[in-house]
C-alpha cells in the first residue's frame, strides 16, 4: 500500500507545466500524493492557482504577493489578494516574506508588502507560507517589530541552521523541507534530525528544487516521495510513518480534508 503524502508547496500554474499539467497531476496521484497546494506569487498566478483548485479536488491554492514580485504592486493588487483569499479552495496566504538574494526589490518595499499580508492573514484567520532567502534575521526582526510572537504558518523550503529553526519552532510555526534535503553537500539532514516530526511538512516547490535522483530536471509533485524517503532515512523511521505524520501536520495547519 502506497503511503499518502501531501505536497504542501508547488507552482503547478507556471508555464513549465503547460504541455503536460494533467499528466503531472496523475503521476502524483499514482504514487500516493493525495493533496497538492499550488502557490501564488502575484495576483495573476494566484488567480490561476484557484482555477486549478476549482478543477481538481486534490488541489488547493494559496494566494499572495512574493517579495520579488511586490515592487510594482498597487493597493488594488493587495485588495484583490484579500478578496481571492476568501475563496473556499484557498488555504493560506503565501508565499510572502523577504528575499535578499535577488536585488530587484528594495528591502523596505518587501517589508511593507510582508507586513501588509501578515495583517491580512490575521484578519482572515489564514495561515501564512513564509519565503525566506538570505533574509532570516530580517524576517524575525520584522515579526518582533510587529509584535508577532506566535505565527500560524510554515517556513517553506527551509535552508537555515538549527538556531534559526528553534526560533521558528518557538513561534509555533512549521518547517517544510524540499529537494534541498537530499543534496549531497547539504547540512539540512543534521537540522532535520533535531526537529520534532510533528512540526515538519514536505514539499517539492515544483518546478524548482528537484530532489536526488532527478536533480537537474524539472521537478514535479510526485517527487515528494523522494523527500519523504530521505527524511525517513534521517529519522530512522518507515516512509509510511513519515507520510502519515507530515500529512497530519499539513491537514492541521491548512485545514485540508483527511484521506
Amino acid at each position: 500500500m502506497k503511503p499518502t503524502l501531501i505536497d504542501t508547496h508547488a507552482h503547478l500554474q507556471l508555464q513549465h507545466f503547460d504541455e503536460d499539467r494533467d499528466a503531472v497531476i496523475r503521476r502524483a496521484v499514482d504514487v500516493g500524493v493525495a493533496r497538492i497546494i499550488t502557490i501564488g506569487t502575484d495576483v495573476a498566478s494566484s488567480r490561476m492557482a484557484i482555477a486549478l483548485a476549482e478543477k481538481d479536488e486534490s488541489i488547493f491554492a494559496a494566494v499572495g504577493i512574493h517579495p520579488t514580485d511586490c515592487d510594482n504592486s498597487a493597493d488594488a493588487d493587495f485588495e484583490e489578494i484579500h478578496q481571492l483569499a476568501q475563496h473556499p479552495r484557498v488555504v493560506a496566504i503565501g508565499e510572502i516574506g523577504l528575499d535578499y538574494y535577488w536585488k530587484n526589490v528594495p528591502p523596505e518595499v518587501q517589508r511593507k508588502a510582508f507586513v501588509r499580508q501578515l495583517a491580512m492573514a490575521r484578519e482572515l484567520k489564514k495561515p501564512v507560507i513564509i519565503h525566506n532567502r538570505e533574509a532570516g534575521e530580517a524576517i524575525l526582526q520584522t515579526l518582533r517589530e510587529e509584535n508577532i510572537h506566535e505565527l500560524r504558518g510554515v517556513f517553506h523550503c527551509f535552508s537555515e541552521n538549527m538556531d534559526f529553526a528553534r526560533h521558528v519552532l518557538e513561534l509555533g510555526s512549521y518547517i517544510s523541507f524540499t529537494g534541498n534535503l537530499t543534496y549531497k553537500k547539504s547540512t539540512l539532514p543534521e537540522v532535520a534530525a533535531l526537529i520534532p516530526l510533528d512540526r515538519i511538512m514536505l514539499e517539492t516547490d515544483a518546478p524548482f528544487m528537484t530532489p536526488v535522483p532527478y536533480r537537474g530536471k524539472r521537478n514535479e509533485p510526485a517527487n515528494v516521495v523522494h523527500i519523504a524517503e530521505k527524511l525517513g532515512e534521517i529519522k530512522k523511521l518507515p516512509v509510511a510513518e513519515i507520510a502519515m505524520v507530515t500529512s497530519e501536520n499539513a491537514c492541521r495547519l491548512f485545514g485540508l480534508p483527511q484521506g
